[in-house]
């Protein structure tokens, strides 16, 4: 993917300029996409990283260590990090928010498929999990697409192979147990963090451990 950095950092000023003035995100958006010319991927860039200077002093407030969700009881927006994590593995395009929190740009959520590092990512969960030992662990899937009760399948006999305490599911709607939950929550989706006490960034970590950052992208 070809990307204009200068002027994307300068679209992603200009963004944040009139976030942190009350605008409203969408318009603003493509306002400053259309004014620098943006490409599609240039754009969701953007709405992936940029924030108004508000959102990301509260979000970074709630983000923790990985060493800090020990004992911890601990839900993991499974598609949000597994999408990161492979697409970090791979060296497809990820964007560094300015909230704290590493995303990918690949929009395939709702279209998932288990690719050649699907295993390999969820061996690296597995372990560093295992390390760490939180109190439990609740992998959460979106039902409706496709695969998603095999993939949980899948998880819960590695996870009693491994004796790690913790179950995955397959649900219609994995928000409604995700938003609000008691312990810490895994993942970089925005909705979810903003209405969560503990927020952890487990793919961007991993990534970290395994030196899997050199297609990340900063925008400030």
């Amino acid at each position: 993917m070809m990307i204009n950095h200068t002027g994307l950092r300068q679209a992603a000023r200009d963004l944040r300029y009139l976030l942190n003035r009350g605008f409203p995100r969408k318009p603003s958006l493509e306002f400053v996409g259309n004014r620098y010319q943006l490409t599609f991927d240039e754009r969701h860039l953007l709405h992936r990283g940029v924030f108004s200077d508000e959102d990301s002093s509260r979000r970074k407030a709630k983000k923790v260590s990985l060493y800090q969700i020990r004992s911890k009881d601990l839900a993991i927006d499974g598609y949000n990090v597994l999408i990161t994590l492979e697409s970090g593995l791979a060296g497809k395009p990820l964007v560094f928010g300015e909230d704290g929190f590493i995303r990918d740009i690949s929009s395939i959520s709702g279209n998932y498929k288990k690719t050649k590092r699907t295993d390999e990512a969820l061996q690296l969960i597995l372990d560093v999990l295992k390390k760490i030992t939180p109190l439990n662990i609740l992998f959460l899937f979106d039902a409706p697409i496709s695969k998603s009760g095999e993939l949980a399948r899948n998880i819960r006999e590695r996870l009693q192979k491994e004796a790690i305490p913790g179950d995955a599911l397959a649900i219609d709607v994995p928000e409604r147990i995700l938003i609000g939950f008691s312990g810490v929550v895994a993942t970089s989706d925005t909705a979810i963090i903003d209405r969560s006490e503990k927020a952890l960034d487990l793919a961007a970590t991993i990534l970290r451990q395994q030196r899997k950052l050199s297609s990340l992208l900063r925008l400030r």
